[in-house]
């Protein structure tokens, strides 16, 4: 009996010692970095380095945090929590598609802190009243305290950074060229001016340019709607940016039908403005025509109303944009009317630029607004928008935004983060660089379908009456 276990063992034994030398030689034959990428089986495994935070978040709050219900929840119990992913899983710049020029986003370089502003710009933001007094009243007051709080449901990855940090700059334009957008349309005050809760950025284009330039990124500037703007001090401004940065390398200019490469001008809120104003400026007849001058260009302006495109027409406007990420908040925003849109334009030879957004959430700033607040459903929405872009077939397309942090509507990278009053929204289950991502997908087949139906956009406009 004991010969039988004597034997079992040294069995057991020499079967253990083969096991062991069979995974050793296999471990030796495998290259330390496959061609297939990893092991097999690593990456259902978790991230233990970027998910040990989520964790710890998820034990913690199970009863009150519902981030993707995309609304602050306050007083949490927690410390504070910030994840930034691995560089590792970013593309490298050569490998990406070619820049798509007929895709632009609108950036905001409005944004300080104290390091480089002496106090913090914008991240600031005052918490806005209601109108209406009675409903004012059941809504917190007064302004947001960075760094930690922020007049935003999102957080960056870069922090409450500031605009005038050139690390910053170059970082915004990486991750552009990263997303294959070829132009930024620069939210855009005259020298010395700014909105009520910043401070004046023109000395910051120089930077912007040149930062743009080094990827290959065009600059095109989306005028704001400054103290007394009108036909007269708009035509002085124009001069000046043109005078000023038309002559730099990344300045953007658009090619039109009759082969004219013209500067393009967004101009927010132009509605604002009578038509008859504007006819000054931007018709041939006008009193300070700026047309067939040096000064020339293609002004866009923004459509909110069904009524505003017989004034845009009027004013002598150049095309439409719709600007809101939100499906529905106006007659231009509706999906539903982009396909009569863009039929009123192509009958007037306007051209239609659809604007399309990952999502939207500005209850940072307007506790009151909820009912506007578009979720981005783990990218779905912003989907949506561009498919619905697409089968327009326009000219241009923009994307609102890449960085309007309080209105929520940014595809810069945002990290998930908890304080001991919020948690803040972010893009999980995905990275933080999603939106980009999903912006470069959507860039190289707009870029491909546009290839195919440019051409019919050169044809003569039929004479047949148009119903618009």
């Amino acid at each position: 009996m004991a010969k039988f276990r004597r034997r079992t063992c040294i069995i057991l034994s020499l079967f253990i010692l083969f096991i062991f030398c069979l995974m050793m030689g296999l471990k030796m034959l495998r290259p330390n970095k496959a061609a297939f990428g990893d092991p097999f089986g690593l990456d259902l495994l978790p991230e233990v380095r970027q998910r040990t935070p989520h964790l710890v978040k998820n034990v913690d709050s199970q009863k009150s945090d519902k981030i993707n219900s995309e609304t602050n929840i306050k007083n949490l119990k927690s410390v504070e929590i910030s994840v930034k992913p691995s560089k590792a899983s970013e593309p490298f710049l050569e490998e990406l598609p070619p820049l798509n020029y007929y895709l632009h986003v609108f950036y905001y370089s409005w944004y300080g802190n104290p390091q480089f502003d002496g106090k913090y710009i914008h991240w600031n933001h005052p918490i806005l009243k209601h109108w209406d007094p009675r409903i004012a009243k059941d809504y917190p007051q007064g302004k947001h305290n960075p760094p930690d709080d922020i007049g935003s449901s999102f957080y960056p990855e870069l922090g409450s950074y500031s605009s005038r940090d050139p690390s910053v700059i170059e970082t915004h334009m990486k991750q552009m060229y990263s997303a294959s957008i070829g132009v930024l349309a620069l939210s855009w005050y005259p020298p010395d001016s700014s909105d009520e809760n910043g401070a004046p950025t023109d000395d910051l284009v120089p930077a912007i340019l040149d930062k743009a330039h080094k990827y290959n990124l065009k600059v095109t500037f989306h005028i704001e709607p400054y103290k007394n703007r009108d036909d007269q001090n708009m035509y002085k401004n124009v001069k000046y940016i043109i005078d000023k940065y038309g002559n730099h390398p990344a300045f953007y200019r658009y090619k039109t039908q009759t082969g004219n490469a013209l500067p393009m001008f967004y101009v927010y809120d132009s509605y604002i403005t009578k038509p008859e104003q504007w006819a000054n400026l931007l018709t041939i007849s006008g009193s300070r025509s700026i047309r067939n001058s040096p000064y020339d260009g293609l002004f866009i302006a923004l459509l909110v109303e069904d009524k505003h495109k017989y004034d845009i027409l009027q004013s002598g406007f150049d095309g439409i944009y719709t600007y809101f990420a939100t499906n529905g908040f106006t007659y231009g925003s509706s999906y539903e009317n982009w396909a009569k849109l863009k039929l009123f334009c192509d009958h007037f030879k306007l051209i239609f630029i659809p604007s399309v957004g990952p999502g939207y959430i500005d209850t940072s700033i307007r506790p009151w607004n909820t009912q506007n607040t578009r979720n981005r459903v783990n990218g779905k929405y912003y989907e949506t928008a561009l498919r619905a872009a697409l089968q327009t077939h326009p000219s241009v397309i923009s994307i609102t935004s890449f960085n309007e942090w309080h209105e929520g509507t940014q595809i810069e990278k945002a990290v998930p983060k908890r304080t001991s009053n919020t948690v803040y929204l972010d893009y999980r289950p995905h990275k933080p660089s999603v939106y980009l991502e999903l912006t470069r997908k959507w860039s190289e087949k707009y870029s491909k379908e546009r290839a195919t139906y440019v051409l019919d956009h050169q044809l003569p406009i039929s004479n047949a009456l148009i119903k618009v």
